[in-house]
């Protein structure tokens, strides 16, 4: 069964299904570039990993009596423990191999860490200024409505570019810029020139034909079945174009008066 969407899918923003449909994403991304890249570049598919803490508060046991003796006892404090997880997050290198395997560009899937205050996000911020300080161009592509963006634009030239729901970034070290590609829900998503050596042509990753492709792979409509609302927020008008286009696919039915 295809997509509802021409595009991206909003429903696989969910938290229970996106970290399936990032992985898989960058898998076949992977696969769509290593073809235009042969014979000098290859992608590799790195991992980039970091702690993330969260408080667990628990409930002490205010039914323990405390009895009178001669060792005084100390009151009974909220309880917070720390979980500590290490997480891992892919991403793709594109890399020289008879220059000792130089990373010579990082495409990077954004994920929910990467766009939230936390370990997650500095962890992302900083990798990227190393990213920088070493010549390798990076390819950001975010896929999710929720969050604050990294796209190193300011707000004010971001609504020169709107209405979008989605964004791929580009910094390039040759020449030294930064290219936004804005993307709406309700068109498909965009051809990525992605850099690579100064003396090369860029080779083109067709986004919408990776996400069709993990889509096809993947088990998204069997698990998503679009009974209600999509995740995060979205205008009234948008609602009303995911609603028209569910029904008209089949995933909503009129209500009989």
């Amino acid at each position: 069964m295809p997509s509802p969407f021409p595009g991206m899918d909003p429903y696989i923003e969910r938290p229970a299904i996106w970290p399936d449909f990032h992985n898989r994403l960058i898998t076949c991304m992977q696969a769509a570039l290593q073809p235009l890249l042969r014979p000098r570049l290859f992608t590799l598919v790195q991992d980039r990993r970091f702690v993330k803490e969260a408080e667990c508060p628990v409930r002490p046991d205010f039914t323990v009596e405390r009895t009178v003796c001669v060792e005084q006892e100390a009151d009974v404090p909220a309880i917070f423990e720390f979980c500590r997880d290490n997480v891992r997050e892919p991403l793709i290198h594109i890399i020289e191999p008879a220059a000792n395997n130089r990373v010579v560009t990082a495409i990077e899937v954004l994920s929910p860490d990467n766009k939230h205050p936390g370990a997650g996000r500095l962890s992302y911020l900083r990798k990227r200024e190393e990213l920088w300080d070493n010549g390798t161009n990076l390819v950001e592509i975010d896929l999710l409505r929720e969050g604050e963006r990294t796209v190193r634009v300011s707000d004010e030239h971001l609504d020169t570019l709107r209405p979008f729901h989605y964004l791929v970034a580009v910094t390039r070290c040759w020449p030294s810029r930064h290219e936004v590609y804005p993307m709406p829900l309700s068109r498909p998503l965009r051809r990525i020139a992605i850099p690579v050596m100064p003396e090369d042509r860029d080779v083109i990753l067709d986004l919408q034909a990776a996400f069709t492709r993990c889509w096809d792979e993947g088990p998204y409509p069997e698990l998503l079945q679009y009974q209600n609302l999509p995740p995060g927020s979205l205008a009234a008008d948008d609602i009303a174009w995911c609603e028209g286009l569910l029904r008209d696919a089949g995933h909503r039915k009129d209500k009989q008066p």
